[in-house]
């Protein structure tokens, strides 16, 4: 899910060294309707994607949170509210009617309605779109005949049958099965609606669409996406939710954390939301009061290619995870602003539990070694990570401690670009190696951390992971009544996972972000996003 997302940053985050300085406005104090006239730039890294219905990743969803709304969002605290919607209800947690607030209308002028729902998550449950975000729509009705066994085939249908029109203000959700945690889960960006004017006569998203999208949200694109650059929006005068404060965000493109801090600290960005590892410890006295922190949702994680013999072993995988001091990197390389992890999923969830990865987690260079030989582990290893997301400090060092701890040769690789890293991941590119990848919460469930990530046909699952019991208790837990009954369930999943060991846990994340003096305030929230509705400038 969202890959809310796969996150590029070290959570540390992600992004281009070049674009203009940061056009920073005056603020106006006597427009209390319409905010400031300032314009403010924040870094991201290059998305893969700016449309909801395609979009799975940490930094093209901070463009997507600005530019569209969907029917709810969440609180600093995770809670959901409604937003585009007017009432969420259900008698049995299978057939939901999402009822909509009148008045709400996309940048183009054309009114949100129920088919601008309908519509959007049609196209990406149609599997040959490929959405990045196409197994968010499995639990609804019809999504198997959208999406045959063989790819080769021709779909039966272009429609998911348990979405319905009811009224313009009015639609029906049919779910395969029963899920009580659904209503949490609208307010991922996946769930967002999109206009008419986003596709041609055959029903595809326009390739001018992807460029400049027509979203709904508190601002719109002003231009187009200038890839490697920046993607520039302004306020949305006809928005009728809360008001944005400011006139307009830069999003500048990096593919370097370290030059977004250098041009944070020079006034040139406004928004550095994650600060490199290593400027951690000089951000406190560069930036005083404009260092802050916030809490994150993110998990950390090294992933291996379980489908390559060189990894296949779980024995081989356990080694390494045993030869790696997570509580020495968080100290010396994170300076204390990330949390060791010895779990599956965020401790900011319902149903959270310490140390469920067990031994497996537990720092133990010499029984590791032990392992490592006894089971024939390969003699050099290769740990690939995106450049473009201050991942390289942490990365070199993993691959110091394995080589110390196991006698082994270790490379770390830099892939120039997120969006680039995940291609190859996705496609099995041979000579990956082991990668590493950080989950931002699409919606505050187990389900989130657990289903997308590691089942079968999981959205994120680029690493062939597989085990039938796993698949079997998410679901179950998925169809459960209750939400206490849910976890007890997805718990049970997450045991097998601390067994089969796809992944190694190593960091629970928070947001150490700076800004320059030209903001008033800003507020890094749980999916290490800019919150577009609070910031303001000086």
């Amino acid at each position: 899910m969202q890959v809310r997302r796969l996150t590029a940053l070290a959570i540390l985050p992600v992004v281009i060294a070049g674009g203009a300085a940061a056009c920073s406005g005056d603020s106006d104090s006597g427009d209390s309707g319409n905010g400031s006239a300032a314009v403010l730039s924040v870094g991201i890294g290059e998305p893969k994607h700016i449309v909801p219905a395609n979009t799975g990743e940490t930094e093209g969803g901070q463009v997507v949170y600005a530019i569209f709304a969907g029917l709810l969002d969440y609180d600093k605290d995770g809670k959901p509210y409604n937003v585009i919607a007017d009432s969420i209800t259900t008698d049995d947690s299978k057939i939901w009617t999402i009822k909509l607030k009148d008045g709400f209308t996309f940048h183009n002028g054309e009114k949100v309605t129920s088919e601008s729902f309908i519509d959007a998550w049609n196209w990406g449950a149609y599997g040959p779109n490929a959405s990045d975000v196409n197994s968010y729509y499995a639990q609804i009705d019809g999504y198997a005949d959208l999406n045959p066994e063989d790819a080769t085939q021709t779909p039966a249908s272009k429609q998911l049958s348990g979405l319905s029109k009811v009224d313009d203000l009015t639609f029906k959700i049919t779910l395969s099965e029963a899920f009580s945690d659904f209503n949490t889960e609208l307010g991922y960006t996946a769930f967002f609606p999109m206009p008419k004017a986003a596709f041609d006569s055959e029903g595809n998203i326009t390739k001018e669409y992807e460029e400049a999208p027509i979203g709904n949200g508190p601002f719109k694109i002003k231009g187009t996406w200038n890839h490697d650059t920046n993607i520039e929006t302004e306020r949305f005068e006809g928005w009728k939710g809360t008001k944005p404060k400011i006139a307009g965000l830069n999003f500048r493109i990096y593919q370097d954390l370290k030059a977004q801090y250098s041009d944070t600290l020079a006034n040139n960005l406004d928004i550095n939301r994650q600060v490199d590892t290593s400027n951690l410890i000089n951000a406190k006295n560069d930036f005083g009061d404009r260092y802050q922190m916030s809490r994150n949702s993110s998990f950390q994680f090294l992933a291996f290619p379980v489908y390559d013999e060189t990894y296949a072993k779980a024995e081989v995988r356990k080694a390494i995870s045993m030869a790696i001091d997570r509580d020495q990197m968080v100290k010396t390389v994170f300076a204390d602003t990330q949390e060791s992890a010895r779990s599956f999923i965020s401790p900011i969830l319902p149903g959270y539990r310490d140390d469920t990865c067990g031994e497996a987690c537990q720092y133990d260079p010499a029984a590791a070694k032990t392992l490592y030989q006894s089971v024939g582990g390969p003699a050099t290893i290769q740990i690939t990570y995106n450049a473009d997301g201050g991942h390289k400090e942490w990365i070199e060092a993993t691959c110091n401690q394995l080589q110390a701890n196991l006698g082994i040769t270790c490379q770390a690789q830099p892939e120039t670009k997120f969006a680039d890293m995940l291609t190859k991941v996705k496609d099995k590119t041979p000579g990956v190696g082991m990668f590493r990848l950080g989950w931002i919460m699409d919606y505050p469930s187990m389900y989130d951390y657990l289903q997308p990530l590691y089942h079968t046909n999981g959205s994120s699952n680029y690493y062939g992971y597989s085990n039938p019991e796993f698949d079997r208790l998410i679901a179950e837990g998925a169809a459960a009544k209750t939400s206490d009954e849910a976890i007890k369930l997805w718990q049970q999943a997450e045991d097998v996972l601390a067994s089969d060991l796809p992944v190694i846990p190593l960091r629970y994340g928070q947001n150490p972000f700076v800004t320059s003096e030209n903001v008033k305030k800003a507020d890094i929230n749980l999916f290490t996003w800019v919150d577009p509705y609070t910031v303001e400038a000086a």
